[in-house]
């Protein structure tokens, strides 16, 4: 679509560019060479070589002109699981686990998530946005521009409800885009059964969430010594009742069943995965359940890797996220794609799709996000690099220059 007023204000126009590299509706790759991309009211509304796109959209009438000269540009990185709004510090476990401590063990002597929700109930609400916001901009500076964030350090009605509302006021403050998700069944709380804890989630947290009117999502952790599958169909179902949709934390430690509850539900997603059956990856993509792998966590645990080949030969649309938490502490997309090249066998353009378009589809995103394609948001990453596959290859350092969000430049080197 053409902009009937190239010089309006609210143009921007990133020109020259060695690769800009877009995301087709099959998932495969648009690869334009010496190109540019104009976005205009925070629609990209071209895409292609050079010369007929800048001579539409004139550089020198844009708002924001980027001189892309060497540089790749890419959709902005979506990540669709994160824990990111937490208090308190946990590096000491690291080393516990280094030592040859368990999760398991740590949770089990009250470390673990229990030990961040001691942490997220005392500190202030201000506190806790003070902390997101800090996390937020780490990831926009690695060219996120969208990112999921879950409750589930309160496991009460009142922290839940705070917390949700922390997410809500970071999403209005910062100019990642901040999907919100309830998941006050994340752990059982000191001292409570985990049948009386179900009942408290469903019978008072849904309810008060659901009127809070924040949240989008319900997830549960269904897990072995967490929640049981029955545990978390009730919560999940109730909440389905109650207008959030259904997440699922599934096959992560241990394979008891968190897959199949999704695919039975109709989930936006299934996470984790790591020890998911080829039945369990055959029901999900029948289901057209994301299967969301999140390669920093089996990092951190030392743990083996999510089979991300059998999903993606299954024809599921995999995507992948940072997994950021207290026990996962990388707010990089970009080494979430390293990992899944280099440890779950994915290509770098399969790298790239799952932590765009694949990725918002695990939001239940429908307007295009990650993909740059002509109507949809101009969220865009500039990299220091000639091409996208420095994403993953150029491991360990922030490859990324220049974040556009909506068309506005929100992030420099």
């Amino acid at each position: 679509m053409s902009d009937p007023n190239p010089d309006h204000d609210h143009t921007a126009v990133v020109h020259d560019a060695a690769q800009i590299v877009t995301v087709e509706a099959d998932g495969s790759l648009g690869i334009y060479e010496d190109a540019a991309i104009a976005v205009v009211d925070g629609e990209v509304t071209r895409v292609g070589a050079t010369g007929p796109v800048t001579r539409e959209y004139p550089p020198e009438n844009a708002e924001y002109a980027i001189d892309a000269r060497g540089k790749a540009v890419v959709p902005g990185f979506v990540d669709p699981h994160t824990h990111a709004l937490f208090a308190g510090d946990r590096s000491d476990e690291f080393e516990a686990k280094l030592r040859g401590k368990t999760y398991q063990e740590i949770l089990a002597e009250g470390g673990g998530i229990l030990r961040t929700v001691r942490a997220t109930r005392e500190a202030s609400d201000e506190e806790l946005l003070s902390h997101l916001l800090s996390h937020l901009d780490t990831m926009l500076a690695h060219g996120t521009t969208t990112v999921e964030v879950k409750s589930g350090y309160g496991l009460d009605t009142a922290t839940e409800l705070r917390m949700l509302d922390v997410i809500a006021r970071a999403n209005d403050r910062h100019p990642v885009d901040v999907v919100p998700t309830f998941m006050g069944a994340h752990a059982v709380p000191e001292g409570r059964d985990a049948d009386d804890y179900v009942d408290e989630v469903v019978d008072e947290q849904i309810p008060a969430v659901a009127e809070q009117g924040i949240a989008r999502f319900c997830d549960v952790f269904c897990e072995e010594g967490v929640f049981s599958v029955p545990q978390s169909r009730r919560v999940l179902v109730t909440g389905e009742e109650h207008g959030l949709t259904p997440k699922v934390h599934a096959e992560e430690l241990a394979h008891i069943g968190g897959t199949q509850l999704a695919a039975q539900l109709g989930a936006t997603s299934a996470d984790h995965l790591l020890y998911a059956t080829q039945e369990d990856i055959d029901a999900v993509t029948d289901a057209g359940v994301v299967p969301v792998l999140l390669p920093g966590t089996a990092f951190g645990l030392g743990a083996e890797y999510a089979d991300a080949r059998a999903f993606l030969d299954a024809g599921a649309p995999v995507a992948v996220a940072t997994d950021f938490n207290p026990n996962c502490y990388s707010q990089s997309m970009e080494f979430a794609a390293s990992l899944s090249c280099v440890e779950m066998g994915m290509t770098p353009a399969e790298a790239l799709v799952a932590g765009t378009k694949n990725a918002a589809q695990a939001l239940d995103m429908d307007d295009g996000t990650g993909t740059l394609q002509p109507g949809t948001p101009g969220d865009i990453a500039v990299l220091d690099a000639p091409s996208y596959v420095h994403v993953p290859y150029n491991f360990g350092v922030n490859v990324v220059e220049t974040v556009l969000k909506g068309g506005e430049v929100v992030h420099h080197e």
